[in-house]
């Protein structure tokens, strides 16, 4: 057969089909933690608090996908629960990282409007990005509860959440869809819960 752009592409979506069928079936393994990242975030709404949602990258994406689950809504009609994306505010974010360190972009959001009881998702696939670190930090500080989406071992943040879902995987592609399942899951969880208390 020739090796054309076609074959390359099914010979790729096959491999990677693969890869990630084996990430996601290693996942079982968090759930645990995966119950606790899920209790976080149903305290602080149903509480009345909010959540906020950074990341670095591609994971910045995932940091408004599950804001917007959240704010909007997942499956079932409901009403919306206040949830904060850090990424997406252009002014704020271009003000901040020219007149601040960059790498306190998210640190400096999460002190303006965070509060004691709030909850932080932080997202990073290599673990090491700094805006997340000190996201993380900050949160801290705050008071928040936070919950770190990492990968490859969880990096300089291992250890700087409350809960911790590190997938064990090297390629960012990998790890970013597993993050996507893990987020999901926990809308879907939530999903009955937010809607009996906002029909």
């Amino acid at each position: 057969m020739p090796d054309t752009a076609q074959t390359r592409s099914t010979g790729t979506l096959a491999a990677n089909i693969e890869a990630s069928q084996r990430v996601m079936s290693s996942l079982t393994s968090l759930a645990e933690p995966l119950e606790r990242a899920t209790a976080l975030v149903r305290d602080a709404l149903l509480g009345g608090r909010k959540l906020l949602c950074c990341g670095n990258g591609g994971s910045a994406c995932d940091a408004a996908h599950f804001t917007a689950e959240i704010a909007g809504r997942y499956k079932l009609e409901r009403g919306g629960f206040a949830a904060v994306d850090l990424t997406t505010n252009n002014s704020l974010v271009t003000a901040l990282i020219n007149d601040y360190p960059p790498a306190e972009v998210f640190a400096r959001q999460v002190e303006a409007i965070g509060s004691a009881g709030d909850v932080l998702a932080a997202f990073t696939t290599s673990g090491n990005s700094e805006n997340v670190r000190l996201a993380l930090k900050a949160g801290r500080n705050v008071g928040l509860a936070t919950m770190a989406f990492l990968g490859r071992g969880g990096g300089l943040c291992k250890g700087l959440a409350d809960v911790e879902l590190i997938v064990e995987d090297d390629t960012t592609a990998r790890i970013q869809e597993a993050h996507l399942l893990l987020y999901h899951t926990i809308c879907e969880v939530l999903d009955p819960q937010l809607a009996a208390a906002r029909p």
